[in-house]
């Protein structure tokens, strides 16, 4: 089966050994090599000054069926989504619906007490000592902690997270506000897909909107992203959906999708163009009140508390360098999803991977070796336009 190539520079070149090779063949040929083009793969686009310089699939989008992969295909983003989940916490922010140093309870008064305050912006950026799905039930993402709490499936047996046992949003809100913290606020940086959760439910409560209806009405219609959505409803059809999978004990395909559908930690679902529109706002501001000021609160980590010496996060976004250029970025990873998105505003350069089998480990050795050949020949021409 053939790659199938949308969009690609004419101009972007690689000299190797004397030789000239077109930088997207070079591209192909690392994504060809980690993906077997009869199994699952990934869509990959990679934008320039707001318009592809690659865009193109690789693999299949689904395996009953033998569709390809085209660089089209809807994918669930995973944790990709908490920066458009915090997007909307600014927004309201910046409408004066939120205040970022009020405590929680500020806006979600039935939410468990907690021994010490928790304020919205201790949330956006994984200080809040909220704990995460191991104090709930075992998940794709690791075993129960030891303090977790006894939730039950209709069955009466221990609940599973993932794709066998399913909540409503409002059941899972239930559970949610009864977790205690999993440590002081303010003391470390512990990544909480619980305080995105609730982050979207404090959007509703304040808007009156769901996450859902919020992004939609506030972000994704004025930019023209009219693939993406927050998938709230377990049934609902999705048009040109990538469908997931990965292999079991037997090195067999099998289907990997979620029983998950509450949102604000995941469940963003989009397609490549609309990534290249999401990345393209960063670099001309149209959101919010103030847009300028909008971007920059999203670009700016709220607390100087890090996770490491020369990283932090900034709502939904691992913000560190990268050969001498700031990037934002953040990975997804859920069952039958594995995403990544960066942006590097100073190239007005980003990329987006968006892959279907959590299975191969191939995938993001191939992606690190393109990232390098794309910023070798940005880098090299933006010398020599000086």
């Amino acid at each position: 089966m053939k790659t199938t190539l949308i969009v690609v520079s004419v101009f972007m070149t690689l000299h190797v050994n004397a030789s000239t090779i077109p930088v997207s063949e070079r591209i192909d040929s690392l994504m060809n090599s980690a993906i077997n083009p009869a199994a699952p793969g990934c869509n990959l686009g990679i934008t320039h000054n707001n318009e592809y310089i690659h865009k193109a699939g690789y693999g299949l989008a689904n395996l009953e069926l033998g569709v390809p992969l085209d660089g089209n295909q809807v994918h669930r983003m995973a944790s990709v989504s908490k920066q458009f989940t915090a997007m909307a916490v600014l927004i309201l922010a910046q409408q004066g619906h939120i205040d970022l140093d009020k405590d929680i309870h500020t806006y979600i008064p039935d939410l468990r007490k907690y021994p010490s305050r928790v304020t919205v912006r201790q949330m956006l950026d994984h200080v809040a000592g909220m704990g995460d799905y191991d104090l709930i039930a075992p998940s794709f993402e690791g075993e129960k902690s030891d303090q977790a709490i006894e939730l039950k499936s209709a069955a009466g047996g221990q609940f599973r997270l993932g794709n066998e046992d399913y909540l409503t949003i409002d059941e899972f809100y239930e559970v949610v506000k009864t977790v205690p913290l999993a440590l002081e606020p303010n003391t470390e940086f512990r990544y909480s897909n619980l305080a995105y959760f609730l982050l979207a439910m404090m959007v509703e409560e304040v808007s009156g909107k769901s996450l859902r209806q919020f992004s939609d009405e506030f972000m994704f219609k004025p930019l023209g992203m009219s693939h993406t959505f927050f998938s709230d409803n377990p049934v609902e059809i999705v048009k040109n959906r990538a469908s997931g999978y990965k292999k079991n004990d037997k090195g067999e395909y099998v289907t990997d999708m979620t029983n998950l559908f509450w949102v604000g930690d995941g469940g963003l679902h989009t397609n490549l163009d609309d990534m290249l529109l999401w990345n393209k706002h960063f670099n001309e501001p149209q959101l919010g009140q103030d847009p300028v000021a909008l971007v920059a609160m999203m670009n700016t980590a709220n607390l100087t508390l890090k996770p490491a010496a020369d990283v932090s996060y900034a709502n939904g976004q691992v913000v560190k360098q990268y050969q001498g250029v700031t990037e934002y970025a953040h990975s997804g990873g859920w069952l039958g999803t594995s995403t990544y998105f960066a942006r590097y505003p100073e190239l007005k350069l980003s990329f987006s991977l968006m892959c279907n089998d959590v299975s191969n480990e191939k995938v993001f050795g191939a992606y690190k070796e393109i990232r390098d050949l794309v910023f070798a020949e940005v880098l090299n021409k933006q010398g020599e336009s000086r």
